[in-house]
């Protein structure tokens, strides 16, 4: 008998547009609790803005999206409020308030959903911050005296502070020297197993998808082209997908996946 997954997010139909301009056209996705989700696609074909639509920051044309059991775009405002509580966003860059330390940053959603008294939240801040690997000395640093690395961490220190269920990524290696990128590879992959996250992940770093994805979804065309495990996709004849995978870029990738063993 064959196991059902929990779909935690389910995009039925979904239509994005701009004036004129239709990025996505009756795009379907489902995603399921536990995995870590790759999202490729070329330069256009609305990556940020499946994300961004997801997590409601746009709105949609048409269609439908559950994330966590909640309609993202009819649910009520309390539902809403809600489910915002169950995930995180890292965003490109970390996206910090440079007017706020490191600790202050973490403590913007706690402080938005909960009262909570101040040593408390220093107290979960701290163990925020160490979850990311960040030295403890880096809570009184504001984002412009931080590595870009850092300011990643710092990020996703903050996209944790409510422990989230579902975690968005946007980009989380992009500007990061290749050991810089493997390590926070790494560190995704054990938070998620750690934590038993469930990952959506838009990324255009080959590497990062052979290291910690279980399946990748590529855009192209205005809709999901095709979704599984990358080696279901490297076997795929699309042409799209057969130049992204097996052009020169990719080769690296593949041959450094090869030989660990993956």
């Amino acid at each position: 008998m064959t196991e059902q997954r929990e779909v935690v997010i389910r995009v039925r139909g979904l239509v994005n547009r701009f004036d004129r301009n239709i990025v996505h056209d009756h795009l379907d996705l489902d995603v399921f609790r536990g995995e870590v989700l790759g999202v490729v696609g070329g330069s256009g074909t609305g990556k940020s803005v499946l994300l961004n639509t997801i997590i409601g920051l746009n709105r949609a044309a048409a269609g439908n999206i559950e994330l966590l059991g909640t309609d993202m775009i009819h649910g009520e405002p309390s539902a809403l409020t809600a489910v915002r509580q169950r995930f995180g966003v890292l965003f490109q860059s970390g996206a910090l308030f440079s007017s706020l330390t490191v600790a202050q940053n973490v403590q913007v959603p706690l402080k938005e959903f909960y009262r909570l008294p101040q040593d408390l939240l220093d107290e979960i801040t701290a163990a925020k911050i160490h979850m990311v690997g960040l030295p403890p000395d880096a809570a009184t640093k504001y984002p412009a005296e931080l590595s870009g690395g850092m300011r990643k961490r710092a990020g996703l220190a903050r996209a944790l502070a409510l422990d989230p269920e579902v975690v968005f990524f946007d980009e989380p290696t992009a500007g990061l020297d290749p050991i810089g990128a493997a390590a926070f590879d790494q560190l995704v992959l054990d938070l998620q197993r750690a934590l038993g996250l469930t990952v959506f992940m838009v990324t255009h770093d080959l590497d990062s998808l052979h290291a910690i994805c279980d399946r990748v979804a590529v855009l192209a065309e205005k809709k999901v082209l095709a979704v599984g495990p990358i080696e279901a996709l490297l076997r795929n004849e699309h042409p799209w997908i057969k130049e992204y995978f097996h052009g020169p870029r990719a080769r690296a990738a593949t041959v450094t996946a090869a030989l660990e063993g993956r």
